[in-house]
C-alpha cells in the first residue's frame, strides 16, 4: 500500500511540474508580446478614427468566405500579414488598382497610422479608396476570417517578428503551423512573398515552406543586388536595416498540391 501511495505521489508531483512548465512558457510568451506592444506608443486618436473609417473592418469574422462580396467585384485579392504603419500596403494598393487588398495587424496604433498613410497616398493621386481594407486581428487565428471561398491570390509577409527563441518558433508567421493554415484559403497556385532581415528566420523558413507543400519559385540573400527579383516596395524597416548594412533576404513560394502517401 505504501508503495502504491509513493507512486501516486510521484505521479502527482510530475504532473504538477509539467503544468508549472506550461504556465511558465505561457507567461514568457505573453511577456514577449507585451514588450512588442509596449514599444508602440499608445495613440488615443487611433480607435475613434478607425471606427469612423469606411475601409476599416472591425468584425472580420463576419466576412469569412464573403470578402469578394464586400469588395463588390471579382478582382484577385491579396493579403498583407502584419501591415504595421501601412507604408507597403498604401503604395501597393494604389499602384495595382486591378487588385483588391486586405491588410491585417493586431495593434490599433499601427492600424491608425496605416489608415492615415493610405488616405494620404490616395488623396495625393486623387483616387477613391475602393480596393483596400484594413482590419485588426490575431494572425494566429487567421482561419476564423478567411476560407477557400475567398480564393486569396497572394500573401505578403514583410519583416515579421523572428521569434528567435526555440520555444517561440511556432509563433513565426512562416512556421509550418501557420503555413498550413494559409493553405486553407490561398488558391491553388497562389503565392507567398516573404522578406526579412533575419538570417536564421530565412534559413528556417525555406524548410518550413517545403515541408508545408509550397514550392520555392525564387530566393535571394540580397534583395538590393537583385532589383528585378520582384516589383519591390521598400518598407520603413527595410530602409532602416539596409542603412545598417544588413542584407534583405526574400523568397517567392507557390502553393502546390500535397500528394497523399499511399
Amino acid at each position: 500500500m505504501l508503495y502504491v501511495t509513493t507512486i501516486n505521489n510521484k505521479f502527482l508531483e510530475l504532473n504538477f511540474k509539467l503544468k508549472y512548465v506550461r504556465i511558465c512558457n505561457y507567461i514568457d510568451e505573453r511577456k514577449e508580446v507585451e514588450k512588442i506592444i509596449m514599444r508602440i506608443r499608445f495613440k488615443a486618436w487611433a480607435r475613434p478614427e478607425l471606427e469612423a473609417s469606411q475601409f476599416y473592418i472591425d468584425n472580420p469574422e463576419d466576412y469569412k468566405g464573403r470578402w469578394k462580396k464586400l469588395f463588390g467585384n471579382n478582382k484577385p485579392i491579396q493579403v498583407e500579414l502584419g501591415c504595421g504603419k501601412g507604408n507597403f500596403i498604401s503604395k501597393k494598393a494604389i499602384q495595382n488598382r486591378d487588385t483588391n487588398f486586405i491588410a491585417i495587424d493586431l495593434v490599433d496604433a499601427m492600424l491608425g497610422l496605416a489608415k492615415r498613410n493610405i488616405e494620404e497616398t490616395y488623396n495625393k493621386e486623387k483616387q477613391e479608396i475602393d480596393n483596400v481594407y484594413i482590419t485588426r486581428y490575431d494572425i494566429e487565428r487567421i482561419f476564423n476570417i478567411f476560407s477557400n471561398e475567398d480564393d486569396i491570390d497572394r500573401i505578403y509577409i514583410n519583416f515579421c517578428n523572428p521569434w528567435p527563441r526555440g520555444k517561440h518558433h511556432k509563433k513565426r508567421l512562416t512556421h509550418i503551423r501557420q503555413l498550413m493554415k494559409y493553405r486553407d484559403f490561398l488558391k491553388d497556385g497562389g503565392e507567398i512573398y516573404f522578406k526579412t532581415d533575419d538570417d536564421a528566420l530565412f534559413i528556417d523558413s525555406l524548410t518550413y515552406f517545403e515541408k508545408s507543400g509550397y514550392k520555392i519559385l525564387d530566393k535571394t540573400n540580397d534583395l538590393e543586388e537583385q532589383p528585378d527579383f520582384w516589383d519591390n516596395i521598400m518598407t520603413e524597416h527595410e530602409k532602416m536595416f539596409m542603412d545598417q548594412g544588413i542584407k534583405i533576404k526574400a523568397l517567392k513560394a507557390q502553393k502546390m498540391e500535397i500528394m497523399e502517401e499511399k
